[in-house]
């Protein structure tokens, strides 16, 4: 029977949608908490554990106590002492410490992988534990997950348990990035490679790191495209534009003429700013107000991630807001050239099935190229 250590961040991702950009430290989880945010791992931990359930898998768990395991564990249908049990009585509110604890156990349990919820924060604190001795992979539960141990999606999670332990998933080698979470709220993308996990693996389920694109056609590239977006936004007055995150989205702002946030969501209406680093609330309000949106996001290179990662604040309920058609992806020809699919994960089944067809990317001036965004069951 093989052994799998399961552990989930209960505050894992609760500043995405509130626009904080993480939760790592007291001071921004009680302003997450102030802004409305809900814990979104234990429902994204659920997900994965009832299509393991379902299956019937021959797996002994290992967990934790609480919000830290056992309680979506008991709530997937799974019976303690006999399906799984608790090695770590976790802290009513948890940190890091828990996680490396926890994981110190599982280590000494030999168990076979290390099933977690959570983002970047927590791949890097498992990592410091348990290095290459033991697999690991993510249910992708964080704001920002750049590291390349996390599945696609909760289901896709649930997919490649299945199949490594049924031998038809290797492992490999995949960087586990240490991202100054500070330096990120304040607009700054500072990742660094913290070292390279094992995690099981196969190419639609599981995502890639993330890349960087610099150099002087890149640039020349983005340029490009935001002359495009800008005329695009002249022909269509009072229209509000949602601009998402990201170096490629940002260029429009310059192009403009106004200080676009490089990592949060800003909006612009007859190419004037109207608001700054807005969250899914502020969002909302404002498109009660209006009769024409759009929305302009980047792709996460490599990665392929229009929604899901990063912004969050563009949730389901503001896409569905502005619809289908009125989503434009800026890419360029280079990010595009080494990105092998478009993904979303936006945490809502209707909205990533709506998402899932081919759209138009904007790669340059009058430039398009026709890009499906992949749904995992494709």
């Amino acid at each position: 029977m093989a052994k799998v250590g399961f552990l989930v961040n209960p505050i894992a991702g609760m500043g995405g949608k509130v626009g904080l950009k993480g939760t790592d430290g007291e001071e921004i989880l009680k302003k997450a908490r102030e802004l409305g945010a809900e814990p979104v791992a234990h429902e994204r931990a659920l997900e994965t554990l009832k299509v393991i359930l379902d299956r019937k898998a021959d797996i002994s768990w290992l967990t934790c106590s609480r919000d830290m395991g056992e309680t979506v564990l008991r709530e997937a249908g799974f019976m303690k002492d006999e399906e799984f049990k608790i090695v770590y009585e976790s802290a009513s509110i948890t940190t890091f410490q828990d996680t490396s604890k926890a994981c110190t156990i599982f280590k000494d349990m030999e168990v076979d992988l290390i099933l977690f919820c959570g983002g970047d924060g927590t791949a890097r604190d498992i990592f410091s534990v348990t290095g290459k001795d033991i697999p690991m992979l993510g249910i992708p539960a964080g704001v920002k997950m750049f590291s390349a141990v996390f599945a696609v999606n909760p289901e896709s999670a649930a997919e490649v348990v299945l199949g490594f332990f049924r031998n038809e998933y290797k492992t490999k080698e995949a960087e586990i990035m240490d991202i100054d979470e500070d330096a990120y709220r304040a607009g700054s993308l500072d990742a660094e490679l913290f070292g390279y996990a094992q995690t099981p693996y196969e190419e639609a389920l599981v995502q890639s790191g993330k890349s960087i694109f610099e150099g002087a056609d890149e640039e020349a590239a983005k340029e490009d495209i935001a002359r495009y977006v800008v005329e695009l936004m002249k022909e269509s007055p009072d229209t509000l534009f949602i601009l998402g995150a990201g170096s490629t989205v940002e260029a429009i702002g310059r192009e403009l003429g106004i200080e676009k946030t490089l990592l949060g969501v800003d909006v612009v209406k007859n190419c004037k700013l109207v608001a700054s680093d807005l969250n899914e609330a502020k969002l909302i309000d404002l498109l009660d107000k209006e009769k024409k949106a759009n929305i302009i996001v980047g792709v996460i290179g490599s990665q392929g991630f229009v929604f899901g990662r990063g912004n969050q604040q563009i949730s389901p309920a503001v896409i569905k807001k502005v619809g289908i058609d009125g989503i434009k992806i800026v890419a360029t020809p280079n990010k595009m050239s080494q990105t092998p699919m478009l993904r979303v994960d936006t945490g809502d089944h209707e909205v990533d099935d709506m998402l899932s067809c081919f759209h138009r990317v904007i790669i340059g001036y009058h430039e398009m190229r026709m890009a499906k965004i992949q749904c995992v069951e494709d």
